[in-house]
């Protein structure tokens, strides 16, 4: 363990980025093995060496930058994706979207018909619970 520590000391390691390239990697892997599509499979082989360089790179503004990109793009889906996911576990809640300004408002189920007020914009609506 302590070889791995001295290993990366001073490099970027893992980031969501590179997390997105590792899953791609395996994507393009598993279709490149399952048709016996060889060129698919060096693409998936530079995939995974590029995530490996990103990961091993003691230059880490650059690093940053690009993952703040990355974020940039894949933010709104991810934060998406993460919504869906507590709608569904969250039986205790209902969940709600202010029409006005799009966010999204948590209140208790089993409440009946209820006024809603939006935090941010101050907007209130009726809605079942």
């Amino acid at each position: 363990m302590n070889f791995l520590r001295r290993l990366m000391y001073g490099r970027y390691g893992y980031d969501p980025l590179c997390g997105f390239l590792l899953l791609v990697y395996l994507v393009l892997y598993l279709v490149s093995a399952v048709f016996s599509w060889s060129i698919l499979s060096w693409v998936a082989l530079v995939v995974l060496l590029w995530a490996f360089f990103r990961m091993m790179s003691r230059r880490i503004p650059q690093r940053r930058a690009e993952n703040a990109k990355f974020m940039q793009l894949a933010g709104p889906v991810i934060r998406w994706c993460r919504m869906r996911h507590t709608i569904h576990t969250d039986k205790e809640h209902r969940y709600f979207r202010c029409p006005n300004c799009g966010q999204y408002l948590r209140v208790p189920r089993g409440k009946g018909k209820i006024t809603v007020t939006c935090r941010s914009c101050g907007v209130s609506f009726e809605e079942k619970s």
